[in-house]
């Protein structure tokens, strides 16, 4: 798979025999512009397709695992009125799932959230203000929101987080830095619900569970009734093929705190 370092080698290369070639032919400046808009292209992509860990390495699924176990991860909570809804169902299912949630959220809701960890679900960084700018912030500015989020979540319930979701799937060379700096293992996914989107509850439905196997993580937001309708529907299914569902740090043999 492509990586951050080896696109640049390459590229550095191909330029460096542009050059060379220069001095023997007469070449077009397009050819240089051509491999730049590809070390663009692919650069762009890398930054916003969290699952080729262009910058560093996200855990997206684990298909060594021996247990017919998947887990199920909600972003951008905890919410007052939705959260509640999952933690039921969960409870009603037997289920576990990790919540990977927002520090100005967490702070709003503090008892959303303590509800969550004593009722035996993980939780994880999700950034403080899950800006929409995120992606353009200064390495400084990172690092603060993911301290902050962890000192809320620390002061709130004596955990201290290990597990990050990059906001918005981002991912760039300030937030590998941040992330060495924090000491946080970034979590992605490898079935993505898009329930967020104008999508029905039926058609999120039929994507999430079309392809689904074991070791496979799943992405919903407690965030809308539509995800909950899908988030029933999902449980049921597991229900139904035997499957069941655990928490990240489960599914991956991996500690959610220090």
């Amino acid at each position: 798979m492509l990586n951050f370092k080896s696109v640049n080698t390459i590229i550095v290369i191909a330029l460096f025999a542009l050059l060379l070639l220069s001095c023997v032919y007469e070449l077009s400046l397009c050819f240089i512009f051509l491999v730049l808009i590809v070390w663009f292209l692919i650069t762009l992509s890398g930054s916003f397709l969290i699952r080729w860990n262009y910058y560093f390495k996200s855990l997206h699924s684990n298909k060594t695992i021996k247990e017919n176990q998947i887990a199920i991860t909600f972003d951008d909570g905890p919410h007052p009125e939705f959260t509640p809804k999952v933690l039921e169902l969960l409870k009603t299912y037997n289920a576990k799932a990790t919540f990977f949630c927002i520090g100005k959220h967490i702070k709003a809701y503090p008892k959303v959230f303590s509800d969550i960890i004593k009722q035996g679900h993980t939780v994880g960084n999700h950034t403080y203000s899950h800006s929409k700018i995120f992606g353009f912030l200064k390495t400084e500015d990172v690092i603060e929101e993911l301290l902050k989020t962890n000192d809320i979540v620390k002061k709130t319930s004596g955990l201290m987080m290990q597990l990050y979701r990059p906001a918005f799937a981002v991912t760039n060379p300030r937030i590998k830095k941040a992330l060495k700096v924090t000491k946080l293992q970034s979590i992605g996914w490898s079935v993505r619900s898009l329930d967020t989107t104008p999508r029905t509850s039926e058609m999120i439905f039929k994507r999430t569970i079309k392809n689904l196997s074991k070791g496979d993580v799943i992405l919903l937001h407690d965030t809308s009734l539509k995800s909950i309708v899908v988030f029933e529907q999902l449980l049921l299914f597991l229900q139904e093929q035997n499957i069941e569902s655990v928490t990240i740090d489960s599914l991956f043999n991996i500690k959610a705190y220090a």
